[in-house]
């Protein structure tokens, strides 16, 4: 199935936690299966797989930073978003 830019309702549902979790999900296999292709080469099952979850990750990529702003310095952007929403507490057990 082509990739395709139309975001339908369910996905434009998730909350911004399910968004991260499906995208560290897909980025998750997408790196494991870059990996097996690495010393497996011939297997078309795997990169069909791999380039379905890489299109996958892009357009969840894709739905988070346009409603939460970017994950990576490579988003284009309109304006330098890194400090536009106040940052989360990092909670290290230190304090």
């Amino acid at each position: 199935m082509p990739y395709n830019c139309v975001i339908n309702n369910e996905e434009n549902n998730l909350s911004k936690a399910e968004l991260m979790n499906m995208i560290q999900s897909y980025a998750f296999a997408v790196n494991d299966l870059t990996l097996y292709l690495d010393t497996h080469v011939e297997d078309e099952k795997a990169l069909k797989l791999h380039n379905e979850y890489t299109r996958d990750l892009k357009k969840y990529v894709d739905i988070y930073e346009k409603n939460y702003g970017p994950l990576t310095m490579y988003c284009p952007c309109n304006s330098w978003r890194w400090i536009a929403n106040p940052w989360g507490s990092f909670d290290l057990g230190l304090i």
